[in-house]
């Protein structure tokens, strides 16, 4: 699954070619992906301008001029493709080739420039839903949604708060999108790692008697945004299906010290241990038991 780097390379993509531009025409080429597509789908597009695009959590909304939102979901390997005209130039550079199989092409946005916008789904686990903007807030989506992890209010205080007298597990307790959305397997393997932090550890162990912070939680919200942008800028991690809408693939991966490195030497300086395995809530957990406490 798509973690929010991501989804924030991919809305970063596409924003050049949506954002403020008016959709001719959509093309609707099957009924549903995971769920069915609204009633009326093409229809209600069709002529809109997207005045905006943004993210919430691992979900794109494209904000129409109709006061519809368009939210877009990627599930396990939805991908954009972007096709510009002759002549015209397109941001970003094609590095990889990707799959053009018209078997998966399941919708295309023809905008009124002349760019498509192909949206390509294997396992057609996205889907795409429309939502009056006013409804957002309240829908069964969003309304138990955590805050943004690269935002400001994220806060010791805010984790504090949530985690008081947690005996949960810290990397359950990070992956909750009701405490903070967008965090991953991978995303939250790699801060914990860098924190020094055991994923077994509770989240509760990180607060006070008092219900503060303790020190570990300052430089843990500080690393939380370091590993995220830095995953942004390197255009996310390419595992599996993920892929930029330039064609291109993520390099965060080549900057893993601890994600997918079983049985690989920890790269903290000074420490002689060795990566480690183990299913935690039902996933994959890497770690180093000897640094990580």
């Amino acid at each position: 699954m798509p973690e929010l780097p991501e989804v924030e390379t991919v809305r970063r993509g596409l924003q050049p070619v949506l954002e403020h531009k008016s959709l001719k025409r959509l093309e609707q080429r099957r009924p549903n992906l995971r769920f069915p597509f609204p009633e009326n789908f093409a229809a209600r597009v069709e002529g809109q301008t997207i005045t905006s695009l943004g993210r919430r959590a691992k979900y794109l909304l494209a904000d129409l001029s109709s006061g519809d939102v368009l939210v877009m979901h990627l599930g396990m390997s939805g991908s954009f493709r972007i096709e510009a005209p002759e002549g015209m130039d397109m941001p970003g550079a094609f590095h990889h080739d990707r799959s053009k199989l018209s078997a998966h092409d399941h919708v295309v946005f023809h905008m009124q420039d002349g760019t498509t916008i192909t949206y390509n789904d294997p396992r057609r686990f996205g889907f795409m839903l429309l939502i009056p903007r006013a409804d957002i807030a309240d829908h069964a989506l969003f309304q138990k949604m955590g805050i943004e992890p690269l935002g400001n209010a994220l806060t010791p205080d805010y984790l504090a708060e949530r985690f008081k007298g947690r005996t949960t597990s810290l990397k359950a307790a990070l992956l909750d999108q009701r405490n903070v959305v967008g965090l991953g397997n991978i995303y939250v393997a790699e801060a914990l790692w860098r924190a020094g932090l055991s994923p077994k550890r509770s989240a509760g162990s990180l607060v006070t008697k008092t219900g503060r912070p303790t020190k570990h939680l300052e430089p843990l919200i500080a690393i939380i945004r370091a590993v995220l942008n830095e995953a942004i800028e390197a255009g996310g991690s390419s595992l599996r299906d993920h892929a930029q809408t330039d064609g291109s693939l993520g390099y965060f991966q080549h900057r893993f010290s601890v994600y997918d490195r079983e049985a690989v030497n920890c790269q903290r300086d000074g420490c002689k241990g060795v990566i480690e395995k183990f299913t935690q809530n039902g996933r994959s957990t890497y770690w180093c038991p000897t640094c990580q406490r």
